[in-house]
């Protein structure tokens, strides 16, 4: 079976399986891919504050996952990179909210970047010093950081009333800014599109992005090649993807949340792999796989508003994708062997 055969496969199998799904929930299929489309597509309401604003730390992360598989770092972790990246960018924002927002947004920002980074750091740490795999210990610290989150919120960051387990909102000096007026979708976006191409631009143009290359091709012979160092190289990945994910945490606390709260995210940590993979990894095709899983969700939603379809069949469509990436993957891999 050729490649083309198994990625023709898989999507004409991920249809019929949530066609099928629908159908013996007792779903009307029309009204629920109606509400699908419309949820996603239908107004410009949908499409600027609903599929764009999902979109864009779904292409932050996806960024995030895709670097770091590139150089063979299985960084399962994004969510918990996400949330470590949210609490630190409210935290400092509340901080420095009556700064003028020149000075208090970019430190807002960068207290984001920063915890994603140390948070993977955690996990790179214990890989190169240790040997701990970090499909473990990436996966575990998610479950520290979503604890964490939980522990501010009730705790030493939680609003005055002590009555909602929640932050107080931040002010407007440290908020992203709308791109158009009436609508949710944020400077967050620009900023994600730019950083896919300069991720690309780096990955295929420079020396930097050669050597992650090269030991995502082959470690063992990453080292044996001269001017390459895989350590270094690999630390550098782990903090730049928790950076990437922190930078996503930031981005929706400022530009949509306004305020730091448990379940913050619905999940992006985990829906980026699909991302990155869909795109195979390529940080241009990240957009538009981003764009597509954001649709998606968006999608989601609206049908379990509109349709009573539950929103986790979003979760179903996307372990499908993975599954099928894979299996494409793994043929075409076949294919090259014979």
């Amino acid at each position: 079976m050729t490649p083309r055969v198994i990625a023709a496969a898989t999507v004409a199998a991920t249809i019929v399986a949530v066609l099928g799904m629908l159908w013996t929930g007792g779903y009307d299929i029309a009204q629920a891919l109606a509400a699908l489309w419309n949820g996603a597509f239908g107004t410009p309401y949908a499409v600027l504050s609903a599929t764009l604003v999902r979109a864009t730390p779904l292409l932050f992360v996806g960024l995030a996952v895709g670097i770091a598989f590139r150089a063979g770092v299985l960084n399962i972790g994004a969510e918990g990179q996400l949330l470590a990246g949210a609490a630190a960018a409210v935290a400092v924002g509340l901080s420095v909210g009556d700064w003028p927002r020149v000075v208090a947004l970019p430190l807002t920002l960068g207290a984001g970047v920063v915890a994603g980074a140390a948070w993977a750091g955690v996990a790179g740490w214990l890989k190169l010093r240790f040997g701990v795999l970090e499909v473990i210990s990436t996966l575990m610290l998610n479950f520290v950081a979503a604890y964490g989150v939980s522990w501010l919120v009730r705790g030493p960051l939680q609003e005055p009333t002590r009555i909602y387990p929640q932050t107080v909102e931040l002010s407007a000096a440290v908020r992203l800014p709308a791109l158009i007026d009436g609508h949710r979708v944020h400077l967050g976006l620009v900023l994600a599109v730019a950083l896919a191409v300069a991720t690309w631009w780096i990955l295929t143009q420079t020396a930097a992005g050669f050597r992650v290359r090269a030991v995502g091709a082959s470690l063992s012979a990453a080292q044996s090649a001269g001017g390459i160092r895989p350590t270094r190289t690999l630390a550098v990945v782990f903090l730049a993807s928790g950076a990437l994910a922190g930078l996503a945490g930031a981005s929706e606390a400022t530009g949509v949340t306004f305020a730091l709260y448990e379940g913050l995210s619905p999940g992006y940590g985990y829906s980026a792999i699909a991302v990155a993979l869909l795109a195979r990894l390529h940080p241009l095709a990240i957009i538009a796989s981003a764009l597509l899983f954001g649709a998606l969700e968006a999608g989601a939603a609206a049908m379990q508003r509109d349709a009573n379809v539950p929103s986790v069949l979003a979760a179903v469509v996307e372990a499908m994708i993975i599954l099928g990436v894979l299996a494409f993957e793994r043929a075409r891999e076949g294919g090259r062997r014979l």
